[in-house]
């Protein structure tokens, strides 16, 4: 689907959601530190944990 066939952008709403895009595009991309990353991952890997065990095939 594109910004032209979609049933609510249309027109003015259109153009203004081009607008806004390219406006943001512009923004630089926000970062994570390393720090954060860190503590992102290990959550990630715990809740791995967690639902592996949760979830366990009966069979296994």
């Amino acid at each position: 689907m594109t910004i032209n066939s979609s049933p609510v952008l249309t027109g003015e709403s259109a153009k203004a959601f081009i607008e806004k895009s390219e406006r943001n595009s512009k923004l630089p991309i926000p970062r994570l530190s390393p720090e954060r990353e860190a503590q992102l991952r290990e959550m990630d890997r715990h809740s791995r944990e967690l639902f592996s065990t949760l979830f366990k095939r009966k069979n296994e």
